[in-house]
């Protein structure tokens, strides 16, 4: 299962407009570099899939920009796999998928009904930590490889 990162995006502090990047540097300490959640164990960075954000606002405002969900990195062509454990590459970085990302309230500020459409099926995005560390990029391949306590679950 292949794809490609689609958007890299973080905020400084709690509330912020997240802001749109085209590369970053992600390490095993802070995750997506200068992102203020990356140093939180689990959930150094968050992730969405492009054909989850699509379904979760179609019938609310279908040209919402990702960033609204305020995870660090869109990816697309590859299949949300909803499932702890399994390896996440991208580029030269690998994260291990902790979770699933819960929806807050501050979804729902940014547009109504956007908390509830991404609690269906995962399409809030992943939690990860990063295992290996480097620089990514816009267009960056990406693939996935389920571990074997993944499959178990």
């Amino acid at each position: 299962m292949t794809g490609r990162l689609a958007a890299i995006a973080m905020k400084t502090k709690p509330r912020q407009p997240m802001q749109e990047l085209t590369q970053a540097n992600v390490s095993v300490e802070t995750g997506v570099e200068g992102d203020f959640r990356g140093a939180s164990p689990g959930r150094q960075i968050t992730i969405v899939f492009a054909e989850d954000w699509r379904a979760a606002v179609m019938d609310l405002a279908p040209d919402a920009p990702w960033t609204l969900r305020r995870a660090n990195l869109l990816l697309e062509g590859i299949a949300n796999p909803q499932a702890h454990g399994c390896t996440l590459v991208i580029g030269p970085v690998m994260l291990e998928i902790t979770g699933e990302t819960t929806p807050c309230s501050i979804m729902e500020k940014q547009l109504g009904g956007l908390r509830e459409a991404l609690k269906l099926h995962w399409r809030g995005g992943l939690t990860a930590r990063v295992i290996s560390a480097g620089r990514i990029a816009v267009g960056d391949p990406v693939s996935l490889a389920v571990s074997p306590r993944a499959a178990g679950e």
